[in-house]
């Protein structure tokens, strides 16, 4: 085999470290930013940090007026949570007095999932299924109506029997019907319980009127968005600035700077943190200066939106919005992600700006939201015991605004918008 030796010359993208690095800065929210910066600082001995920046610079979009930036929100103090278990711990320990019953009642709320249902392990159990249901009736007489049951119809069962204790139909139907009251299968229950419908009716309404989750033990955490661009509207015209107000300032630590150094390591060390230095200062800039040229844009083009929310939602999209600012649609789509922005008509996500369209045969057109809203809309004007099917709003759409649209694109807004079938929404009497 011949040995050759050959020069080629070829092109190639290489994604440096500090290439990746700017890319997720520019997709990270203000919150995520901050946290980055003060990492930042840990590892490069030449950065230090101000906690107190220069004020917000205003972006007006109208200059005929003047905006006072608002004041520095106030720190969120977080209340203790309180635990439904220990308040049912602390009314057993004050209302009973035997250790057993006691010991008994613990066990069972120890065992309580989230929504107050019993889950017990059987082959581990120390107690046996009487002394279980007698420790579930002792526990109805101090806790929430159907706390304690194993299962939805005990569940039901427990909550008729303190507000309906005559109605046998009612108790019936939450042993033997519960499936086809979830599918509002009323003339196949009537039959089944040898009853009307207007007797069915009222058996539903009556359950409809129970908790399926009698007792909460565990609240849901409320998060709350933290928005990353406020605007303002005065006087007809927009304006608009960058919540990075408590972001501390990175400048230079001139001192570690000028540092004598007689080693070459050492040298090469400083030289590379004050690199990633500039690095840093340039990035948060540079990703400041995109969502400026992004918001100056979205403020264009969506004034609607603005003002009154997702019902006046344009068409637009990420490719639009590069194309204007000269900048690549994959910029546009991070510099966006993650973000929140405050308007008049409320706070959303700052993706939520962009919409797929909707054309019309009169060559109009509506986007997504735009379409999900005069859905929604026409829904709520039905005759509740004729609802309209897909096919029927389908075509309401081709008739009022000259939209086509599918039948299943109905039904995927209708999924997306947690609005039931028209056979579940149909009330009989």
């Amino acid at each position: 085999m011949e040995l050759l030796l050959n020069q080629k010359q070829e092109l190639k993208l290489l994604m440096t470290s500090q290439l990746r690095q700017s890319i997720e800065l520019l997709q990270y929210s203000t919150t995520d930013l901050e946290q980055f910066i003060r990492e930042q600082e840990l590892e490069n001995p030449l950065i230090e940090l101000h906690d107190s920046p220069p004020s917000p610079q205003i972006e007006r979009i109208s200059s005929e007026w003047a905006i006072k930036p608002a004041g520095i929100p106030q720190e969120m103090i977080k209340a203790r949570e309180e635990n439904g278990r220990d308040q049912l711990i602390q009314i057993v320990n004050v209302t009973y007095k035997e250790k057993t019953t006691k010991d008994l009642l613990k066990y069972i709320i120890h065992n309580l999932n989230d929504f107050g249902y019993l889950e017990i392990d059987e082959q581990n159990c120390p107690y046996t299924d009487v002394d279980l249901s007698h420790g579930i009736c002792l526990l109805q007489q101090i806790g929430p109506t159907g706390v304690g049951a194993r299962t939805i119809e005990e569940c039901l069962t427990l909550q008729c029997n303190e507000r309906f204790p005559q109605h046998y139909l009612l108790k019936e139907a939450i042993k033997t019907c519960l499936p086809l009251i979830a599918e509002k299968k009323w003339k196949e229950m009537a039959k089944k319980l040898n009853c009307s419908v207007e007797e069915v009716a009222y058996i539903n309404n009556c359950i409809l009127s129970f908790n399926p989750k009698p007792c909460l033990l565990k609240q849901d955490r409320i998060e709350f968005a933290q928005p990353d661009i406020i605007v303002i509207e005065e006087r007809g015209g927009f304006a608009f600035f960058l919540n990075d107000r408590y972001l501390p300032s990175v400048t230079l630590n001139e001192q570690n700077l000028h540092i004598p150094t007689s080693n070459g390591v050492e040298k090469q060390y400083i030289k590379e943190q004050y690199k990633n230095y500039q690095w840093l200062v340039n990035s948060i800039e540079q990703r400041r200066q995109t969502i400026i040229k992004i918001m100056h844009v979205l403020l264009e083009k969506q004034p609607a939106f603005i003002r009154n929310g997702l019902s006046e939602l344009l068409p637009l999209t990420l490719k639009e919005v590069a194309k204007e600012i000269g900048m690549h649609e994959s910029t546009v789509s991070r510099a966006t992600s993650n973000k929140y922005i405050q308007t008049p008509a409320g706070l959303f996500e700052l993706k939520s700006l962009f919409s797929s369209k909707v054309e019309s045969a009169n060559g109009h057109q509506f986007s997504q939201e735009k379409v999900k809203a005069l859905l929604k809309q026409f829904i709520g004007t039905e005759n509740k015991k004729k609802p309209f099917s897909d096919q029927k709003i389908a075509e309401y759409f081709n008739t009022e605004y000259a939209i086509q649209i599918a039948r299943r694109t109905i039904s995927k807004y209708r999924d997306e918008l947690n609005i039931p079938s028209a056979s579940m929404r149909k009330q009989w009497i």
